[in-house]
């Protein structure tokens, strides 16, 4: 009964984590169409050019320390007792906080610096800003880590979901009482960066309170200093929690290497400052519509890697290979209807979100990164689950890379298009190394070409049928309401679509009942299977 109750347990935790992540993620999505509203393509360029940076802290929060320090947790309780837990809190405040105070160092100080090196000055308030989460972010870490050892993992998910509620209502509450009372846009930007501050304080109040209220409360007391287990200790943390974090960063470094070269490229191709923020707001736009796709699209996936992973630790590699094939094959089905589905209707859809149709061709090109995103992170998290933690790091890192080089070479050709080709050229590569690496792993294929040309078939009629859809219903008269138009065009549209794309992948037998019943709302889907003679 032991072993049953723990897997129920470990199971019970990844599902309250998963449902927390899934919540948070929509949050951070979907707060960016009212933000983008109330301060324009400009203000939202602005937020956006020093979003990666709170990125970086949220993930090192979040998926990085917290899972390394929880796992070290049970192993040091088990080897070495309470003195090798109190060591491990000891190093890993102590490694945290040098990091923390070493991300705070850099852009508080070098705010004037970094904010001129990406083209325009306006930044280093808002840069400074967001410097003191890093100094928030060690203690989120060590305590989130500490709870997650222990095996209760409702404070991580309620600290994160209250993390982000209060971080979204500060950035639009202040957003629209600055922006009413006409204040600049870099003032409006800096109160709505205020959110994260107030978020990770938030974070704070709530695992304190979850600690203050435990029964046995735990005070570090070290006996004895042991050295060489104090350096192991403090090298596990570094090495696996980077590896972790920049794994879980992709999109972060995306975003990142726009707003470090995007805006100065654009201007030194002879665009005005006003032109160049206003192209790089509107490029902006593309970041809800890859974050809202990428959380349909992953979570069904990653919902069987705990399995994968189980499977691996009992050695039933065949049941094991099965998964990862399943988790692969269900990461493409919802990757691809997810990107066609809205390259199809994106004119519509941007309107509709952002009050007008402005760079719809170069959102339309950004879709394809809810595919290869949802290949990525699945594939990634696979590896991870089979022990591989560091190529898979390796490769995202190279990708940001690539990604700023690339847009040295493209934007001066395309504008905003050429960043956009250079995010779906790094991403491609990515997710071909990854699944690369995962095919090496197994030594068998983890996608069968049936699978492939079903789901094909189903996108191309789907984009055909959305298309015509979208011209027929565009003839109608609108009578002055075009946003109003262009968003029951577009939800019908994704009903239309959605229903086309699954009856045709199901009909084809591209899964199978068994497989389908393992996945959340699964069983609504066998409705659409063939049915057995």
């Amino acid at each position: 009964m032991g072993p049953e109750k723990n897997s129920r347990d470990l199971f019970k935790g990844a599902l309250i984590l998963t449902i927390a992540a899934l919540i948070t993620k929509i949050l951070s999505a979907m707060y960016r169409v009212p933000f983008q509203n109330i301060v324009g393509d400009v203000g939202f360029y602005i937020y956006q050019q020093v979003y990666p940076f709170y990125g970086v802290a949220l993930v090192l929060a979040t998926n990085g320390f917290p899972v390394i320090i929880s796992k070290l947790y049970a192993e040091q309780a088990v080897k070495q007792g309470k003195n090798g837990v109190h060591r491990l809190f000891a190093i890993a405040a102590v490694v945290l906080m040098l990091i923390g105070f070493s991300g705070f160092s850099i852009l508080y100080w070098g705010a004037e610096r970094l904010a001129a090196s990406m083209g325009d000055p306006g930044l280093a308030q808002l840069l400074r800003m967001i410097s003191f989460v890093f100094l928030i972010f060690p203690i989120v870490s060590v305590l989130r880590g500490y709870f997650q050892g222990t095996g209760n993992m409702v404070p991580t998910a309620i600290s994160q979901v209250g993390e982000q509620f209060v971080r979204v209502l500060t950035i639009l509450l202040t957003a629209w009482i600055l922006t009413k009372k006409e204040y600049s846009l870099y003032i409006v930007g800096s109160g709505a960066v205020l959110g994260s501050v107030t978020g990770g304080i938030t974070a704070i109040l709530l695992l304190g309170a979850f600690y203050w209220t435990r029964r046995k409360r735990a005070f570090l007391s070290i006996e004895k200093v042991n050295w060489k287990e104090s350096r192991r200790l403090a090298n596990a943390l570094l090495f696996q929690g980077f590896a972790v974090c920049i794994s879980s960063m992709l999109l972060v470094f995306i975003q990142m290497a726009d707003s470090l070269n995007l805006y100065s490229i654009l201007l030194s191709s002879g665009l005005t400052s006003e032109g160049a923020k206003e192209l790089k707001g509107i490029y902006d736009r593309g970041q809800p519509l890859i974050q809202l796709g990428t959380v349909v699209a992953t979570s069904m996936s990653l919902s069987l890697v705990p399995m994968i992973t189980s499977e691996k630790l009992k050695e039933q590699m065949e049941y094991m290979h099965d998964k990862i094939r399943l988790a692969i094959q269900i990461g493409l089905f919802i990757g691809v209807g997810a990107t066609f589905g809205l390259w199809s209707i994106i004119e519509p859809t941007n309107r509709m979100l952002f009050e007008n149709s402005n760079g719809s061709e170069v959102l339309a090109v950004l879709c394809l990164l809810i595919l290869f995103t949802s290949i990525i992170i699945t594939t990634t998290a696979i590896l991870q689950g089979l022990g591989n933690f560091l190529f898979p790091a390796f490769a995202i890192l190279c990708g940001f890379g690539v990604k700023y080089g690339l847009n040295m070479i493209l934007v001066p050709l395309f504008d905003t298009m050429g960043a956009a080709l250079a995010s779906c050229l790094t991403l491609g590569m990515v997710m071909v190394i990854l699944l690369y690496r995962l095919r090496k792993l197994l030594r068998t294929s983890i996608l069968s070409m049936r699978s492939f040309l079903v789901v094909s078939a189903a996108a191309l009629v789907m984009v055909i049928v959305l298309k015509i859809y979208i011209y027929v219903t565009g003839l109608f008269p609108t009578f002055d309401h075009d946003r109003l138009f262009a968003g029951l065009q577009s939800v019908s549209a994704v009903i239309v679509g959605a229903i086309i794309y699954v009856w045709i992948v199901l009909k084809g037998r591209t899964f199978k009942e068994e497989e389908l019943a393992l996945l959340p709302f699964g069983s609504k889907l066998l409705f659409f299977l063939p049915k057995k003679k």
